[in-house]
């Protein structure tokens, strides 16, 4: 697999994004946000978490409007993959890739800690290593992670089986505990948690890898 990884003035989880990646077993490239191409013949681009630009105007707002991300677009078009994670996810809203919008925290406070995560679906190339139902142990950093949408896009982010995870114990408010969704053609994934930072034992947990590992072997076997 032939990885991307998304970088912006005020990334900071673009090497965790990287790190996981290569130890998944992928070819990873770091693109700078002013470049208008991506490199030929990726399979995923990803789209780290942080504070792009500041978090000016709203979160992913600027960074939306960078060249890569016009590129990143027509990846998503072509059948390409994608994952935004935190800032990530709350870009891929700011293009348009995924429906909604990520809110401030409900407790108007910045949240630092592992939460609980139930897996609502198996049937993505990302959530394929597990089986839905399974809760596993993500960490979140965030004070925009609030996902907000209106009710027909609820009903078929629900209906289409797009919900990717949910929270066990709601940290932000999001409306019906929602965590990460999917695209319509499934190859899209935002989500507010980091699967990247709970990769490696050392760090305290592993839940993470097999997000990564089933996301390798889906692409590759593609």
């Amino acid at each position: 697999m032939r990885a991307a990884v998304i970088v912006f003035p005020g990334s900071n989880c673009d090497r965790d994004m990287a790190v996981a990646l290569k130890a998944a077993g992928a070819d990873v490239s770091m693109v700078w946000h002013k470049d208008a191409a991506l490199p030929d013949g990726l399979d995923l681009v990803a789209i780290p978490g942080g504070f792009s630009f500041g978090d000016y105007l709203r979160c992913g707002a600027i960074a939306a409007q960078s060249p890569i991300c016009q590129a990143v677009v027509a990846h998503v078009e072509r059948g390409g993959y994608a994952l935004g994670v935190c800032n990530g996810f709350q870009v891929l809203t700011e293009t348009g890739l995924l429906p909604g919008a990520l809110m401030r925290n409900a407790g108007l406070k910045f949240i630092c800690k592992t939460v609980g995560l139930r897996v609502q679906t198996s049937d993505s190339a990302f959530t394929e290593g597990y089986n839905a139902g399974d809760v596993v142990n993500y960490p979140v950093a965030h004070h925009d992670g609030n996902y907000t949408a209106d009710d027909a896009t609820l009903e078929a982010l629900k209906a289409e089986d797009r919900i990717a995870f949910t929270y066990e114990a709601n940290p932000n408010g999001s409306v019906n505990d929602i965590a990460g969704i999917l695209s319509q053609n499934r190859r899209v994934l935002g989500m507010m948690p980091h699967p990247e930072r709970a990769v490696d034992a050392g760090h305290g947990g592993t839940d993470g890898q097999a997000l990564f590992r089933g996301l390798l072997g889906q692409l590759t076997s593609a």
